[in-house]
């Protein structure tokens, strides 16, 4: 477990009916989705059951060149994805869309999400024979809906069938020889929406900036349960798991995971960070000359934190643009370092300041506590902390990259220690209750990460890799 939270991963799917150039479409779509995985990226093209793929470690716009691009041909199909891993190290073997030969035809699938029982699962697959490429869950949903697929007559059958045995947090893209499937998981835990272009083609994406960015035109999200069926240009859709359970899309979308210009589930993603900094300032109120966030996801928050305080709104980072929001050091030592390359504070804007500092999250603490020695180093007077969260006291099963409470400070010390260890003048964090309203209504959140009440309970072994260990004891006999 690192310094911060990270993404989970994104997917796309488009399916072209007049035409459209589906290569570029989701080299677009996955572009704008980056923030949400930028440990590989892959893209299927499907033409006419012909699948040609592209993956690649790295950001997907230093990975693909026009002339990949260019050699992954014309179709009428395409799944992308980008991945931050949650289940298995960040190998080439992981890297999605997985692509799987049956004896129906192929399919390629690109997955959100995290499964609670994918142990378990693995361990009877390879009890009957099953043979595993990657260490991911993903590849455990694929493997579960081909052997449904062999039993039912249509691949949407075969998915239904399958989300009767998988269990957590998972939306889905996938591509059979003829269709393209989107699927969320009964809970929503992760999101996806369906829109559609000028010329009739229809789009998947995990968020709308995705849309936006090929000139989408957003139709809805799709519900908890719900499979999106395209055939022959027409799409339609199949709700036999919709409403078997309370939704549950977890809150870190609003606050932290998805791009502000998303809407999600109808709501705002920008608002409800500016919404979090007024509940904040309501809640912990402070004398103080400026409000500042850490880039990026703290400056709707503070910004909302200084339209009901009537502080100041102020700039006090200069973020540098080329590292990506996941740059991770291996050493404690290199980490910190990496604090002063990702951020450097405007002494002008801080000297001497009584600031409210606005972030997200605070998971370690030492990351918080490098960034508030940068400002006391440029002057500051005192820092207030600001967290737009409740303190994170335990894992997260559904594709937040936090497996386990070890680690968390705020599992092990209460606020006014944590304030102490971070450095800060004072400390607040967003009241549970808060959390619920953050869209204007409680339309359903996971706050399991701040309650350790789980929607859909997690299975023995959930650790990251756990499909990396050493040879377990049902394997040695």
């Amino acid at each position: 477990m690192s310094n911060s939270i990270h993404e989970e991963c994104g997917v796309f799917g488009v399916y072209s009916k007049n035409g459209t150039d589906v290569v570029q479409t989701a080299y677009y779509g996955l572009y704008a989705l980056q923030h949400r995985g930028q440990e590989s990226a892959g893209i299927v093209v499907n033409d006419d059951g012909v699948f040609s793929v592209k993956k690649s470690l790295g950001l997907i716009g230093d990975s693909f060149s026009q002339e990949d691009l260019k050699k992954l041909g014309q179709g009428n199909i395409a799944v992308g994805h980008v991945r931050y891993a949650t289940t298995g190290c960040d190998s080439t073997e992981n890297i999605q869309p997985i692509v799987v030969n049956h004896n129906k035809g192929k399919m390629a699938l690109a997955h959100n999400g995290n499964l609670t029982n994918s142990y378990e699962l693995r361990i009877k697959l390879e009890e009957k024979g099953a043979i595993f490429h990657t260490t991911t869950d993903s590849e455990v949903i694929a493997y579960i809906i081909v052997q449904e697929r062999l039993k039912f007559g249509s691949i949407e059958e075969a998915v239904s069938s399958a989300m009767d045995k998988i269990e957590g947090a998972y939306s889905l893209v996938i591509s059979s020889p003829s269709k393209l499937i989107a699927v969320r998981d009964p809970n929503g835990f992760r999101p996806l929406c369906y829109g559609e272009m000028d010329d009739g083609s229809i789009v998947f994406a995990s968020e709308t900036c995705a849309l936006d960015a090929i000139n989408a035109n957003f139709v809805r999200d799709l519900l908890p349960g719900e499979i999106a069926i395209v055939e022959n240009g027409k799409i339609r859709f199949d709700t036999k798991h919709c409403g078997i359970t309370p939704k549950s899309l977890c809150v870190f979308e609003y606050i932290y995971f998805a791009r502000p210009d998303s809407i999600i589930d109808g709501a705002s993603v920008s608002l409800a960070r500016q919404q979090a900094g007024r509940f904040l300032a309501k809640s912990h109120p402070v004398d103080a000359d400026i409000v500042i966030g850490v880039p990026d996801s703290g400056l709707e928050a503070a910004l909302g934190y200084s339209l009901e305080s009537k502080i100041p709104y102020s700039i006090g980072f200069t973020k540098n643009k080329y590292i990506g929001r996941t740059f991770i050091a291996p050493e404690q030592s290199s980490r910190e370092k990496g604090v002063n390359i990702k951020l450097n504070p405007i002494k002008e804007v801080v000297n001497g300041k009584r600031i409210v500092l606005v972030d997200d999250s605070i998971v370690r603490g030492t990351t918080s506590r490098r960034i508030v020695d940068l400002l006391m180093s440029a002057g500051a007077k005192e820092i207030h902390m600001r967290i737009s969260a409740p303190p994170f006291v335990a894992p997260c099963y559904y594709g937040t990259d936090i497996d386990s409470a070890k680690g968390l400070i705020a599992n092990q010390h209460s606020v006014e220690e944590i304030a102490k260890i971070i450095g800060v003048t004072s400390l607040g964090y967003l009241e549970l209750k808060d959390v619920y309203m953050l869209t204007g209504k409680n339309t359903g959140f996971c706050t399991a990460c701040f309650s350790g009440e789980y929607p859909v309970c997690p299975s023995n072994n959930t650790e990251k890799s756990r499909f990396e260990g050493k040879i377990s004891e049902h394997k040695k006999q």
